[in-house]
């Protein structure tokens, strides 16, 4: 069996992986050069599975326009707070 990680972010160098819903962190340098955040990680050969990357970002955006169907968007423009 495959262990996946997603990459969910990067602070300085180290990489904060979700495994199974667990963050777990490695140095950014053990992970293949050019890794971005949301990226899905083959545990046992350490390299980007392309096609989960691609599968995870469409459903993420299918996600993000369901909830934003039918919402005004946000003012756009200067004003104070």
């Amino acid at each position: 069996m495959t262990t996946r990680a997603t990459l969910d972010r990067i602070e300085d160098d180290i990489a904060v992986l979700v495994v199974e819903g667990r963050e777990l962190t490695r140095p950014l340098s053990e992970l293949p050069a050019g890794i971005r955040e949301g990226d899905v990680l083959d545990l046992d050969t350490l390299e980007v599975d392309s096609e989960a990357t691609e599968a995870l970002r469409e459903e993420v955006r299918r996600a993000r326009e369901k909830a934003t169907r039918g919402k005004k968007p946000p003012p756009t423009g200067s004003f104070d707070l």
